[in-house]
């Protein structure tokens, strides 16, 4: 084993190269050192191995552990590439693999790419053409290290339960969750269908001192108004054709725990009534029954519905109403708290990678741009039946635009007033932009300056003027781009 190393970053992408050929070894270490690799040869896959074993100098746990890809011959003595590929993934799954090969075909490139390779190149080859596979080979590995980054960051403070969102829309809902979880007053969910109000309702039942007694969910819209009364409720033997036994309903079957009534708004005006009785009562009675059997129960209910202009109506009880939504809590829809989509997407990426044994793990910026542009009128469950979708139909590892359907976008005057609400001048809407742009990035200027099409220097005027930094007397002029 031999290693060359350039001082030229701060943090240099590290390579491993095995081949047998010690001329194509040497000229592979000597290109990708000038361009400014660490790398790291061997000459067969079976030292390579041992050395990116648990135990070995490049493992994991080895300080100097971290490698971003790997190229390899096929043709070798001991193991051959294709092997050597294959048992590699069993240890080291996270590294991408570039094989090459004077005696490959068609045939040969499939296996390869079966085996989990990442690339495949045929000898003879150009520099050039290697040199712009480690770069495509390298752009992935660092997506990978993004997207295990945003889930570890996602556990700390993105998500409660199976809620997610980093939305200041949505952090207003998981602080109000972490509040009223530990209460025993009746919560009352809204928003529209697909926002996700159920487990919101969830992580109400498992932040709280009820999460080890059951939670019961039913839909009031899935059960028919004739069933749903002994649903809730239960229903004596004999009570009506068919109650051939006792059947006990879900307000004892939610004892001690949450009942979580979704669609509520869709109950009809005489069920209401007794639901209201059985909340001011604390006492359930079943059909066909003349005694009442003491319950201790939290309801959570939720509707897409205005459950206002129902009252008007007449078609939802006032007093119910406000039995209910003694703590309201509205889930905005996801075109309003379009910073979350990212999020969002990068989690059921995860979820449905997984589920598929998929290669699948990112999306590129075409495609993220896509989602981020879309409608959403099933909110973050059209979303997620999406990723799914894509995850599923996308042959390579990132979804690129291509992949995702032609779904409506917004137009450019409804994305406008849903991200600002007003009418600013361009220069209070180019501030904003750049405030904006400069919290996604998490201060960092290069990035930032990257993103607006501007210069580092222009984008620290442009702070300056707005009073958002204190002038340095060190910074120089740089003509502005």
């Amino acid at each position: 084993m031999s290693t060359k190393q350039s001082a030229t970053s701060s943090r240099q992408s590290r390579i491993v190269v095995v081949d047998d050929d010690h001329e194509m070894r040497s000229l592979l270490e000597d290109s990708l050192s000038a361009e400014g690799y660490h790398v790291t040869v061997f000459p067969n896959a079976v030292a390579a191995l041992e050395a990116l074993g648990r135990s070995g100098p490049l493992s994991v746990e080895h300080v100097e552990g971290d490698i971003d890809l790997l190229i390899s011959d096929i043709k070798m003595p001991q193991m051959d590439g294709l092997e050597f590929t294959a048992r590699l993934k069993e240890i080291r799954p996270e590294i991408p693999i570039i094989l090459i090969t004077a005696f490959g075909s068609v045939e040969t490139a499939l296996e390869a790419m079966r085996r989990g390779a990442f690339h495949y190149v045929m000898k003879p080859f150009k520099l050039a053409e290697i040199s712009v596979s480690v770069k495509k080979a390298l752009e992935h590995r660092n997506l990978a290290r993004d997207n295990s980054a945003l889930v570890r960051e996602l556990r700390k403070s993105w998500a409660l339960g199976d809620v997610i969102g980093k939305s200041p829309a949505m952090k207003q809902v998981f602080d109000l969750v972490s509040r009223v979880s530990q209460a025993t007053a009746n919560v009352l969910i809204t928003g529209e269908s697909g926002t996700g109000k159920e487990m919101v309702a969830r992580a109400i039942h498992n932040t709280g001192p009820r999460s080890n007694k059951p939670f019961v969910a039913i839909n009031c819209t899935a059960i028919p108004e004739t069933l749903l009364e002994s649903e809730l409720f239960g229903h004596a033997k004999g009570s009506f054709t068919g109650a051939y036994t006792r059947k006990r309903g879900l307000f004892e079957e939610a004892e001690g725990g949450t009942l979580f009534l979704d669609e509520i708004g869709d109950m009809n005006v005489g069920l209401q009534s007794k639901l209201l009785r059985v909340i001011q009562e604390r006492k359930v009675r079943a059909v066909g029954e003349n005694v009442g059997k003491t319950v201790d129960v939290r309801i959570i209910a939720a509707t897409h519905k205005d459950l206002k202009q129902a009252i008007k109506e007449g078609l939802f009880r006032e007093d119910l109403f406000y039995r209910l939504s003694v703590i309201p809590i509205v889930i905005p829809p996801l075109r309003q708290r379009r910073e979350d989509i990212p999020v969002l997407a990068e989690h059921f990426l995860r979820k449905y990678s997984s589920a598929n044994a998929s290669k699948v793990d990112g999306f590129t910026r075409r495609a993220m741009g896509k989602l981020m542009a879309m409608r959403w009128e099933g909110n973050v469950r059209e979303l997620e039946n999406l990723v799914e979708r894509a995850v599923v139909l996308t042959q390579g590892h990132l979804i690129d635009e291509a992949d995702l359907p032609d779904g409506v976008t917004v137009s450019a005057e409804e994305f406008f007033t849903t991200t600002t609400g007003d009418f600013p001048t361009l220069e209070q809407l180019e501030r904003r932009y750049m405030r904006l742009v400069l919290e996604k990035t998490g201060g960092k200027k290069e990035q930032a300056a990257q993103i607006l099409g501007i210069n580092r220097r222009t984008l620290y005027r442009k702070e300056r003027e707005a009073g958002w930094v204190v002038a340095d007397e060190n910074e120089g002029e740089e003509s502005e781009v």
